[in-house]
């Protein structure tokens, strides 16, 4: 098999079918990564959401016997928005993160992987070959990393020299032993703006990140928001962009290569309030196909509620009211009563000492509390 010429014929292929980058690593062990993921696990820095096995995040073999190689891809997304709504006094929006505009990434790239994999059985069918986008048990930035795709910025992104890190990663373990690619150079050089705009200090050093006090995980955590975070998060709905539009790499970089990952501005600039009214149905046929969904409708409301803290929107106060009242979700009834307190209307106050009397979950009565104080300090 002259492996060489097969991998030009896997490059041409994957222009051929969407894929904008693509790059060819060794399946050895990721030895460094190992050290840097252990010490991550001891400092208490993962989100919880990686694979918790850190052998199998770092070696191959361990997900396809006789790994060989490695296939590394990108798709570009934009950063831009064509018509996008702007809110208003009256009618505030909140905002999805880029990264989880259009159709979930990962059901896409899985589609360009599967065709990249038929292409490959086709043309050597003894081929063994597993693929996987970011929920598999490898870590796609070091892949894509070694296999020249980009190189990993300050900010824990991967940014590539012709679409910035406005890119979406995947990879293909397999056990033809294709040449590898040189990685590419780091250019974050003495630059520190990532880590000086992230606004909570989750970036604790270049390359290193607490993700326990990232706001892209943050938006996506089910219970309450711890109270320090919640004046950061500001409008987000889920994700966060800061650290990749503060990036000089990213600047003037915007792609809209791919029609799936265009965004609709009405779902990922939503209005709020009609969030807080949404049904699970409603919520599924409006959010369903965006990567944003994932953890249901819960988290995304919760962060609405935060939202409308943040303006201090005085149009919300009934609305809050009722899910105080109404709602069944713990987290949502003592989000709204924090909000109310946030908002500092004292027409809230009797609701809330009314609810205080009825409340049965201890963390809503201390969130009701909460809520009060922040009342009083209002009014003083």
């Amino acid at each position: 098999m002259d492996v060489m010429a097969l991998k030009q014929e896997v490059i041409e292929y994957s222009r051929s079918i969407g894929i904008d980058k693509i790059g060819f690593a060794s399946a050895d062990p990721f030895v460094e990564l190992k050290e840097r993921l252990r010490r991550q696990q001891e400092l208490g820095y993962q989100s919880g959401f990686e694979e918790p096995d850190i052998e199998k995040r770092t070696n191959p073999s361990l997900l396809l016997p006789e790994a060989k190689s490695i296939i590394a891809i990108a798709l570009a997304y934009p950063s831009k928005m064509k018509n996008a709504p702007r809110g208003t006094k009256t009618e505030r929006r909140g905002v999805f993160c880029r990264a989880s505009w259009g159709k979930d990434y990962h059901d896409v790239l899985r589609e360009r992987l599967q065709q990249l994999e038929e292409f490959l059985l086709a043309k050597v069918p003894h081929a063994r070959v597993r693929s996987m986008v970011d929920t598999g048990e490898l870590a796609d930035r070091a892949v894509a990393e070694r296999a020249g795709i980009g190189w990993s910025g300050k900010n824990c992104s991967i940014i590539t020299p012709e679409f910035g890190s406005y890119v979406y990663l995947g990879e293909m373990i397999t056990n033809i032993p294709f040449p590898p690619d040189e990685p590419v150079e780091n250019r974050c050089g003495t630059c520190t703006k990532c880590i000086d705009a992230c606004p909570t200090g989750a970036l604790v050093q270049g390359g290193q990140l607490n993700a326990q006090r990232c706001l892209s995980f943050l938006t996506q955590t089910k219970g309450f928001l711890a109270d320090e975070f919640r004046e950061k998060i500001g409008n987000r709905l889920y994700g966060c962009d800061t650290c990749q539009q503060v990036c000089p790499e990213n600047k003037g970089k915007d792609f809209h290569l791919h029609p799936e990952f265009e965004p609709d501005p009405e779902a990922v600039k939503p209005k709020l309030i009609p969030l807080l009214q949404m049904s699970n149905r409603e919520f599924k046929e409006t959010f369903g196909a965006m990567a944003g969904s994932w953890r249901g409708k819960k988290p995304i409301q919760r962060n609405a509620i935060l939202a409308l803290a943040h303006y201090k929107d005085q149009t919300a106060v009934p609305h809050l009211l009722r899910l105080l009242k109404e709602d069944s979700r713990p987290v949502i009834r003592g989000t709204a009563a924090w909000a109310l307190g946030k908002i500092g209307d004292p027409s809230a106050k009797p609701y809330l000492e009314a609810a205080r009397q009825t409340e049965a979950d201890a963390d809503v009565i201390a969130e009701i509390e909460k809520g009060l104080k922040l009342l009083a300090e209002a009014k003083e």
